[in-house]
């Protein structure tokens, strides 16, 4: 642990997404998404629930601005339903209701003096656009830039920070490669590729049509959030241990981070190996008019992983016996090394982190459980992790402008439906009313933003 301060005009805020806490899902007007459809498909999520009603910010969002201001947050970042402002994906026919939730929870978070960071998508595309192809089909690029043109004259006068996609890398491989996301497709070695180009070129297209059109008034920053895990060698002395490494975060952050950040292209160890996996990939000529579509890099990171080669002796998924999320080891030391790999290898971007956090996981949903409350894991959590980002802002000179824990409160956790719990406050799923009661670790998070560091 170190002493110090982060900026004066640091970024601090919690981070949702709207099918996780909003609710309301056919309510005013709202269309179907897919992740209406694939919550609703038998086996699809975990306990068998859904996000139909989930936290029911939609008619409690005064609550959240609450627990917002009670933690001292300067900044607030959530995403836009897409099929609840253009239900039928067309944006001259917007839903009215849908335009003025949005209106009402902007204008809230402004009067108590907190700045909203609005993603655009995150995960929740309207059904009747996945009806006709969705992010496999390059028609969608048009689509979405349509519906980034609509958000951007609605709500741009008072959103000063926008995020285009929220970690395509995740909805690439889930969504369309493993199939346990919306919308549940099985193709890893064609869809994977196909979301891939249609998300990259829809943020670009998106970013450059906000600088052409909007950014003279509106004088706000648009950028993309990427996910990574920090990757280790097993063993560092294995040359096999360190090509493992470095290839695991180029197919997850470099992947998207390359062409966006770097050279306009994909690297090249991920090129070579999907070549050497199958001809057909299509990616020989991968160059993507995408270059420096960004105003910072939003990074989502949560974990460290060691790596190896692959052999039917390593082939079993390491799973972490002492977290809920059997993904999730926690490794403060991984986020400073990863913030700075990020500024040598990307020439040095402003970074905001726009998720970080753990999951407790208990059945019970009494708010007056100290295992529920008492939740010692997540203020080290908050504590090691951000420790170590001021050690990567006050040592080594890497440019962090903001942080967003995840998450404000407990919500529908995508396939885990509410089995796990990621929030500084606790949700009662039981009560008709939502009840949410603060965790100790709300108190950890809100000191620290008080002291702007340690």
């Amino acid at each position: 642990m170190i002493k110090g301060h982060f900026r004066k005009d640091f970024m601090w805020g919690a981070a949702t997404a709207s099918y996780q806490i909003e609710g309301a899902w056919d309510k005013d007007g709202k269309g179907q998404s897919i992740w209406d459809t694939y919550a609703h498909t038998e086996g699809a999520i975990e306990d068998g629930t859904n996000g139909d009603i989930t936290c029911d910010t939609y008619h409690k969002y005064l609550e959240d601005i609450k627990m917002l201001k009670r933690l001292k947050a300067t900044h607030y970042r959530f995403s836009l339903s897409w099929s609840r402002l253009l239900p039928t994906a067309d944006s001259s026919a917007p839903n009215a209701a849908g335009v003025a939730f949005y209106n009402k929870f902007i204008d809230g978070l402004l009067a108590n003096n907190i700045k909203p960071c609005v993603t655009l998508y995150h995960w929740d595309l309207p059904q009747c656009v996945q009806d006709k192809g969705g992010w496999q089909s390059e028609d969608v690029v048009e689509k979405f830039k349509e519906y980034a043109d609509f958000c951007f004259s609605q709500f741009g006068d008072r959103v000063k920070l926008w995020v285009t996609i929220n970690e395509p890398h995740v909805q690439c491989g889930f969504g369309f490669g493993m199939g346990i996301h919306a919308p549940g497709i099985k193709d890893p070695m064609n869809a994977c590729y196909q979301v891939s180009r249609t998300m990259l070129l829809s943020h670009a297209h998106t970013y450059r049509m906000y600088s052409s059109k909007y950014r003279a008034k509106q004088n706000g920053l648009i950028s993309i959030t990427l996910n990574s895990d920090w990757c280790e060698p097993k063993d560092p002395s294995n040359p096999d241990h360190v090509k493992a490494a470095q290839f695991y975060i180029d197919a997850t952050l470099g992947w998207f981070a390359h062409p966006i950040f770097k050279d306009g292209d994909y690297p090249d160890s991920m090129k070579e190996h999907i070549l050497e996996m199958s001809k057909a990939q299509g990616l020989k000529n991968s160059r993507l008019p995408v270059l420096r579509t960004y105003d910072f890099f939003g990074l989502n990171h949560y974990t460290t992983r060691l790596a190896e080669q692959i052999t039917d002796e390593t082939q079993a998924f390491a799973i972490h016996p002492d977290m809920p999320s059997f993904w999730l080891f926690i490794v403060p030391t991984g986020l400073r090394k990863l913030l700075n790999y990020i500024s040598k290898t990307y020439g040095d971007p402003s970074i905001i982190i726009t998720e970080n956090g753990c999951s407790t996981k208990h059945s019970v949903n009494n708010p007056g459980d100290t295992k529920q409350l008492e939740d010692e894991q997540r203020c080290r959590f908050i504590t090691s992790y951000l420790n170590e980002a001021l050690k990567a802002h006050l040592l080594d000179g890497v440019d962090l402008r903001g942080y967003f824990l995840w998450t404000l409160m407990d919500n529908f956790e995508w396939a885990a439906g509410y089995t796990e719990r990621f929030g500084l406050y606790h949700v009662d799923f039981e009560d008709p009313a939502r009840t949410r009661t603060p965790r100790k670790s709300a108190a950890t998070f809100t000191k620290i933003i008080e002291e702007n560091g340690f």
